[in-house]
């Protein structure tokens, strides 16, 4: 199982696999037909109000984490993802925030993969 975490920005390549965007909100500037993607899991990402909690300061990194590990333990759309990730050999999560390195796509891959562990 390969799980790669991708800006939707990024060109497409082939190696990405199924690629799922996990956003909520439909990126600014990518027509859908050049989006590349095979699904749209927006019900994974965020909830609206943790979205704007953790946008309105993002020194709130650490417990935004806990935040939205909390909500994917109710949420169905994690149980959809587990079951493509295991469905496909390679899946690239694509999440759209200019934050490479804090994003909710990580947290998704760590979760799945904490998953897929046990």
């Amino acid at each position: 199982m390969n799980i790669k975490v991708k800006r939707i920005y990024e060109p497409y390549a082939t190696g990405d696999g199924y690629r799922i965007l996990v956003d909520r909100l439909w990126p600014r500037g990518i027509k859908k037909e050049n989006a590349h993607i095979d699904k749209w899991l927006k019900e994974v990402a965020p909830s609206t109000e943790l979205r704007k909690w953790i946008h309105a300061d993002p020194d709130r990194w650490t417990g935004f984490k806990t935040k939205y590990r909390a909500e994917l333990t109710r949420s169905a759309a994690l149980k959809e993802l587990s079951a493509d990730v295991r469905a496909h050999q390679t899946v690239t999560l694509l999440y759209a925030v200019r934050d490479e390195q804090h994003n909710h796509a990580l947290i998704l891959r760590e979760v799945i993969l904490d998953q897929q562990a046990t």
